[in-house]
């Protein structure tokens, strides 16, 4: 036995793949080979420290978005033609053609041949059959799922005209839909998702645009719910346009809620777009009294970088009587 076969024997030993035989030649082969020796026990020592940090499976809901997105980038992908299919496992094998009789070259070439063009019959039903189940006109709609843990994600969001329909598609391990009003709670519950969890910044700004209209319009705004997550788009969505959205749906409660006023506080002190600095002091003026607004006013007003957010500040300042 050699060196190469014997370390190839370490790691199947080390895990008890090994058969008798063979780990008895591999002993005689480590007892007069002190590489190899030194070999498995570092591959012992490794195995005891990855035996005492076990590796943390991953989340159902996580493998179940990785499928999907997997599925539809392999849809993305064009199909070939059959006799590029052809040609591409010609290539693969021709290696393996090289020594072989020219019978059994032919046999192998008719089968593949024979095999991509079932293949493409295949591929070609099954588009079919998926198209029909889906323009299907029995098909039940899909009920809400009991968690949003089994929501991969909300695909858009659409809001019918001239009614208070409003329509949500979000994906588990295929794509779904469930529709009704604002004042469903299924609905909300989406919205409220797809406001914190969207990849698409256009089904984020949907989302957003929706639970603000309700919150202007005083209609179940409660501060644990919509509410809720209008502030957590406010503070952490990339898109400007969202947060801006996000804002003027928390207009109404920034006096009686001091949550809502803190994060409109926040947003003055650190958002990088200067236009919704402007929009949340708009906002604060109704409180401009309050200690922690002026306190803030105060500071933007005397000291921020940005010359138009100075003179809105002292504005606002101007319109507040000192207090005594």
């Amino acid at each position: 036995m050699n060196c190469e076969i014997a370390q190839e024997r370490i790691v199947n030993a080390a895990y008890g793949e090994l058969l008798d035989e063979q780990a008895h030649e591999l002993e005689r082969h480590m007892a007069g080979c002190p590489d190899c020796h030194t070999q498995r026990e570092a591959m012992l020592a490794l195995k005891v420290l990855a035996d005492a940090h076990p590796v943390q499976e991953p989340a159902p809901n996580l493998i179940a978005r990785s499928r999907l997105r997997l599925e539809e980038a392999l849809d993305a992908i064009p199909p070939k033609r059959w006799y590029e299919r052809l040609g591409q496992r010609l290539t693969i094998n021709f290696a393996s053609l090289q020594h072989t009789p020219l019978a059994a070259c032919l046999l192998l070439i008719a089968g593949a041949g024979a095999g991509s063009l079932g293949g493409f019959e295949f591929s070609q039903n099954r588009v079919a059959h998926n198209a029909a189940a889906v323009i299907k006109p029995e098909n039940p709609l899909p009920q809400v799922p009991a968690t949003p843990a089994e929501i991969a994600n909300i695909s858009s969001i659409v809001r019918r005209p001239n009614s208070g329909m409003i329509e949500v598609r979000y994906n588990r391990l295929v794509p779904q839909q469930v529709e009704g009003s604002l004042d469903s709670t299924a609905i909300r519950q989406l919205l409220m998702l797809a406001s914190q969890q969207s990849a698409s910044a256009g089904v984020r700004d949907d989302s957003v645009g929706l639970m603000a209209d309700e919150c202007r319009a005083g209609h179940s705004c409660k501060p644990e719910g919509i509410r809720d997550a209008l502030m957590v788009a406010l503070r952490y969505d990339k898109d400007a346009g969202v947060r801006q959205k996000a804002l003027e749906g928390l207009e109404p409660y920034v006096a009686e809620d001091v949550r809502v006023r803190d994060a409109v506080l926040e947003a003055l002190l650190n958002d990088a777009d200067p236009r919704i600095r402007s929009s949340a002091i708009n906002i604060l003026e109704p409180v401009e009294a309050d200690t922690s607004v002026r306190q803030v006013l105060t500071s933007v007003a005397d000291s921020d970088r940005n010359p138009h957010i100075r003179t809105v500040s002292r504005q606002v300042l101007s319109h507040v009587p000192e207090i005594q």
